[in-house]
């Protein structure tokens, strides 16, 4: 019963404002490679695709906090090895929290730095 009530209460409560966002016109990536420690910035477009040692990364947008392109940005990513018929990543990262949801490979790290807007 008391599960009951609480949902109604949660379900008669507003919804949290959703913030409005801008869409980039790409995005800058950092990537890692963990052996060597070199580290390389690239630029992408929404719908592009760049190379970073053996991976292959699409970005399909990148989105940031209306009027402030300099604040939180989000991009949706699929990572790909080489050769491989299933991505290594698919979903969003997110530049203030990368670990969030993080590219998980034994030589690579690719993050989010920010959306490019010009």
């Amino acid at each position: 019963m008391r599960r009951v009530i609480a949902a109604l209460l949660l379900a008669a409560l507003p919804a949290a404002a959703q913030e409005q966002v801008s869409q980039g016109r790409g995005a800058i990536l950092r990537g890692l490679d963990k052996v060597t420690g070199d580290v390389t910035d690239f630029d992408i477009r929404n719908g592009g695709v760049a190379e970073f040692g053996t991976l292959r990364v699409d970005m399909t947008e990148c989105r940031y906090p209306e009027g402030n392109p300099a604040g939180d940005a989000f991009a949706f990513l699929n990572i790909w090895e080489k050769g491989a018929d299933q991505p290594e990543f698919s979903g969003w990262m997110i530049a203030s929290s990368p670990a969030l949801n993080a590219l998980d490979h034994a030589r690579y790290d690719i993050w989010l730095l920010r959306c490019r807007t010009d």
